[in-house]
């Protein structure tokens, strides 16, 4: 019986950091951190643009729990090593 074996894989360009097992590459699962994020109706634009530009990518808007009036931004990003 081959023995496997596990080898970093660091290939760049952008790629994930993985483990090749016998030649196949297994990539590694993405840890993700949450924010939310209430929004004013006369910022809403400066919110998104401020919180995209430090790298969080929005999920969802919906009304907030106690005004639906009030709108509440959901966002994540990649965890950082």
């Amino acid at each position: 019986m081959r023995a496997h074996s596990f080898e970093p894989n660091q290939s760049g360009g952008g790629l994930r950091v993985g483990w090749v097992l016998s030649g196949i590459t297994v990539p590694v699962m993405a840890k993700w951190e949450y924010a939310t994020v209430p929004l004013l109706v006369h910022a809403t634009k400066q919110i998104l643009d401020t919180w995209g530009e430090d790298g969080w990518e929005l999920v969802q808007v919906i009304p907030g729990p106690n005004n639906p009036e009030q709108l509440v931004a959901y966002f994540k990003r990649e965890k950082q090593a």
